[in-house]
């Protein structure tokens, strides 16, 4: 589980394809506080760490279903990744409750400075059914966005924005999210357990 606070915007500096899956090392400042085994969420995606050689870089497998479903597919060497640790249980929630399965992908259609601060919109495919199961954004509610925790502003039924403010803009890789840029997208799940007891009657 994750809280959607991310803790770095780490470089990508190594990508090795093997059948159908995707290894992805990435250089990060905690690297060497990392466990094989342990679970970190890279732009909202929750990966196993799988190989630490000991030089400030760790590795991660992605699966075909990942790569579909999400922006790490699409990874270069030198992206960003907006990485985040497990949330400790006694630790307090800062943002929401994050699972790190992302839902699907949207793309920043519009990009706006305010003041020193930035409004991204961004637009999703959806159908009826999706909406059903709870795949929608709601006038301030959460949703994670390549990992972020973020309030939702001015939804529409396939689109919504977001405010960032300078310090998460500077720490995150929404600093290089322009107009036509992939991004991960995870609903909140409080939205879709109420969702789908509506839709069974319970």
């Amino acid at each position: 589980m994750f809280s959607g606070i991310v803790e770095e915007a780490a470089e990508v500096v190594a990508l090795k394809q093997e059948g159908t899956n995707l290894h992805i090392t990435m250089r990060c400042s905690f690297a060497d506080e990392l466990k094989i085994d342990q679970s970190v969420a890279h732009n909202g995606v929750c990966l196993t760490v799988v190989s630490l050689p000991g030089d400030g870089t760790y590795t991660v497998t992605a699966i075909q279903e990942t790569l579909d479903r999400s922006n790490l597919g699409g990874l270069k060497v030198g992206d960003l990744v907006n990485l985040e640790r497990s949330m400790l249980m006694n630790g307090r929630l800062d943002g929401h409750i994050v699972q790190g399965h992302v839902d699907q992908t949207a793309e920043c259609i519009d990009l706006q400075e305010m003041e020193g601060s930035w409004y991204y919109t961004f637009k999703y495919a959806t159908d009826p059914e999706m909406v059903k199961r709870g795949y929608l954004t709601v006038d301030k509610g959460s949703v994670t966005v390549n990992g972020v925790s973020l309030t939702v502003c001015e939804p529409t039924s396939d689109s919504f924005k977001v405010a960032i403010i300078p310090y998460t803009h500077d720490h995150t890789n929404f600093c290089r999210i322009q107009p036509g840029t992939k991004v991960n997208l995870e609903f909140d799940i409080i939205g879709k357990y109420i969702a789908r007891i509506a839709e069974l009657g319970a």
